[in-house]
């Protein structure tokens, strides 16, 4: 591919606008350091030298689309609760609207704390609440993207699920009948609990895991002739416009119904995972809005994905590393 096709489809992020609809929550950290094996267990005592709070979830997944260039409307749930106001401190100071966030007071704030030493994560606490909103929160959320469908020219909805109760099988279903009135493409990115409630989305990006344990299916992540069949009765059955399935360390498969194809993990030097199917999920459906054909937006995907794995912590893929990496790769 040329150079100038690649540079001018990466610039075309920036007038996409999106609508991110999911779990957000705050992704806290511990660096530190081992010195020593606690008296009471056998476990390290780790003694803290920087701790640092950002957006995780679908607020990490808003991150990537804005480091991007594009638009990013977030719709979600927040508790009422000190760790609330660190993550709407967060989208203040990361410059993103807080004008689809609810704060609900029987809600708790989800927070995933990771500990981090030597560069790698050695453990994670996460405090969460993970019942789905009830049927008035739902139509409050169905409500605010109707609204924001009708102020802004919406190019693509994302449903980002990570499975804390802000995505309803009712809610996918109203969004989606309402994006597809309006000619606006959806994506998701399920877990198991609505695995099967993504009927008529546009893009659908499940991991590895998530696909097998939806399907209830015992495969192997490198018998590709077996996922390609589950993955086109699947796509079949739900009338899914794109399955896009990430394989991990054996890279994404691509279907669109018409051809499939395989392509490898990019070869990177992982220092931590966390975050990347966030943004695989956010270039994946920008690739998508822009109009790029499935295997460009499998490649330019996978390459994404292995940038942000050689930084620590969940963080944004850069735009202009992203258009230089794509370059040396993709011509």
């Amino acid at each position: 591919m040329e150079r100038s096709i690649i540079e001018k489809a990466i610039e075309k992020f920036s007038e996409l606008k999106v609508i991110v609809i999911g779990d957000a929550m705050v992704d806290s950290y511990l660096w530190g350091r081992v010195d020593r094996i606690s008296p009471e267990a056998p476990i390290p005592i780790v003694t803290v030298t920087k701790q640092e709070n950002r957006l995780g979830g679908a607020a990490n997944v808003s991150m990537n689309l804005q480091s991007l260039g594009a638009t990013p409307f977030l719709v979600s749930i927040i508790g009422d609760d000190s760790k609330g106001k660190k993550f709407q401190n967060l989208m203040v100071k990361n410059g993103l609207s807080s004008e689809g966030i609810f704060v609900k007071n029987d809600r708790m704030t989800t927070v995933k704390t990771r500990i981090i030493s030597g560069g790698k994560q050695i453990s994670r606490i996460d405090e969460e609440i993970s019942t789905m909103v009830d049927l008035p929160t739902e139509n409050m959320l169905f409500e605010k993207v109707r609204e924001l469908i009708g102020k802004a020219r919406i190019d693509i909805v994302l449903f980002v699920d990570y499975d804390k109760g802000v995505v309803t099988p009712g809610l996918i279903e109203k969004v989606v009948a309402l994006a597809k009135e309006r000619n606006i493409l959806t994506a998701a990115d399920p877990k198991i609990r609505n695995f099967n409630s993504y009927l008529n989305v546009d893009l659908f990006k499940p991991n590895f895991k998530e696909f097998t344990d939806g399907l209830r299916l015992n495969i192997e992540k490198t018998d590709l002739d077996k996922i390609k069949e589950a993955a086109e009765k699947f796509k079949k059955e739900h009338h899914i416009g794109l399955m896009f399935i990430t394989l991990s360390e054996n890279g994404v498969f691509i279907s669109n119904g018409l051809t499939q194809n395989h392509f490898p993990a990019e070869v990177r030097d992982i220092a931590d995972v966390s975050g990347a199917g966030d943004t695989v999920f956010a270039v994946a459906s920008l690739s998508l809005a822009a109009g790029l054909p499935p295997k460009f937006i499998a490649l330019l995907s996978n390459l994404a994905g292995g940038l942000v794995c050689e930084r620590p912590g969940v963080v944004p893929i850069e735009k202009e590393r992203l258009k230089t990496e794509a370059v040396k790769i993709l011509v």
